[in-house]
């Protein structure tokens, strides 16, 4: 397994781009099972869990096909309406095929989904809502069976909002026969993004960005071309990035307006931000100090941004207190700031972090997740000496070039490939 190794106290400086977002690219994907032909997707990052993605299309009979950072997929009737253990595992996210395949063709066979260990993330609000519109859905050997003649529009109120729950009834809803409204729906920008191509694709929705979505089920779809958002959370780790490492670094080719819940925390800390239409400038003026933050569900505090932040307060001045709310097992990283000295005591959904300027010092440190190993990162580019982040195999799945990209700031970073007797010795 591959490691990172990052040499500290470097401050960053420069411009650096934004990749397409992966939590859009992913769904965008699975929409192309909606209609037979050729879809095209342009600003699709080069990460693991776009591969997974286009080997579980691939695996429905589609042919995908990349050139840079366009994506061509060709989709046609599938041999086969299962998608396989082996290919779900690997990615949470897998769980968005079931919506259209079930509104294309009537039937599906997903297997229950892998992805990070951060927590409780069941499947029963997307699987409420499939029922509700008129599925039978069958639990069997660890596989979703699910089946419906025409899905039917209903009414659909979530418990709570529901990322991966408004997407896949939002695609299921597109093919059904009348009106499907969901109340209490995800505001993500993803979901705004998803919604956009799916009106490209002939699609009738209203709403999406709002608390409560309309889709008019329609006969047929048809093929179509996008462009990927930005990356909020890539954005949001490259600033906390040029925050930790003090310094002047300007995030291009973001959008602020989705990163608001970020900038007034960094504003709130003391460091200086300017913003335009499409970047973030992020300049460290001395002195940071800790701020309070409470996770939530957009517009407010990612939580996908939550690990990074709290390397940032680590070596702050004062006390923070970091309330997580979305996931209840997100404090993993902990540990591993532990070991960089970092005096963080963590409660249940709550972590009390004791911020110590220039207290961290490099050591060995294992990530436990894909925005757990980001945070370990970022720590390491304000420790003394050297950290190296084993299993960035994490990171990978959610961050394209994340090493060059802090290189071409300054920072001093270098991926290590691992051979077969390192693999050995770490823990699976």
């Amino acid at each position: 397994m591959d490691k990172m190794k990052v040499i500290g106290g470097r401050a960053l400086r420069g411009t650096v781009r934004t990749s397409g977002a992966k939590n859009s690219a992913l769904k965008l994907l699975f929409a192309s099972l909606l209609a037979d032909g050729k879809h095209t997707f342009h600003n699709v990052p080069k990460l693991m869990d776009v591969d997974s993605s286009a080997n579980l299309l691939e695996s429905l009979g589609a042919k995908v096909v990349r050139n840079g950072h366009t994506v061509t997929v060709e989709t046609r009737p599938p041999a086969s309406f299962e998608a396989h253990y082996d290919l779900v595992r690997k990615m949470r996210a897998s769980i968005l095929c079931l919506g259209p395949l079930l509104a294309k063709y009537g039937q599906a066979q997903v297997s229950l989904p892998g992805g990070c260990a951060i927590g409780s993330r069941p499947i029963n609000l997307h699987l409420d809502g499939m029922k509700a519109m008129g599925a039978e859905i069958e639990l069997r050997g660890g596989y979703v069976h699910a089946s419906a003649k025409r899905l039917k529009g209903a009414n659909i109120l979530f418990e709570f909002a529901t990322v991966g729950g408004t997407e896949n009834i939002m695609m299921a809803a597109t093919l059904a026969e009348g009106v499907t409204v969901i109340e209490n729906a995800a505001k993500e920008p993803e979901i705004v993004d998803l919604a956009n191509y799916l009106i490209k694709m002939g699609a009738k929705i209203e709403g999406a960005g709002t608390s409560i979505i309309r889709i008019e089920g329609v006969e047929k779809l048809k093929p179509a071309e996008h462009t990927v958002i930005p990356d909020r959370i890539e954005a949001g780790t490259l600033i906390i990035a040029g925050a930790i490492a003090g310094g002047d670094v300007t995030v291009t080719d973001c959008v602020p307006e989705h990163l608001e819940a970020l900038l007034l925390k960094l504003r709130e800390a003391g460091y200086g931000i300017e913003t335009s239409a499409n970047s973030v400038r992020v300049r460290s003026t001395g002195g940071a100090r800790c701020v309070d933050v409470t996770t939530a569900p957009h517009p407010g505090f990612p939580t996908d941004l939550q690990a990074q932040f709290m390397a940032l307060m680590c070596v702050s001045e004062g006390v923070s207190v970091i309330t997580e709310t979305v996931f209840e097992n997100r404090f993993m990283h902990v540990t591993e700031l532990l070991r960089l000295g970092a005096d963080v005591t963590p409660k249940s959904r709550v972590a009390v972090v004791r911020g110590r300027p220039g207290g961290l010092e490099g050591a060995p440190v294992m990530a436990t997740d894909l925005r757990a190993s980001a945070s370990l990162v970022l720590a390491g580019l304000a420790a003394r000496g050297e950290t190296v982040v084993s299993r960035i195999y994490h990171l990978d799945r959610g961050y394209e070039n994340l090493e060059q990209k802090l290189s071409s700031l300054g920072a001093g970073i270098e991926r290590i490939v691992s051979d077969s007797s390192d693999d050995a010795s770490e823990t699976p």
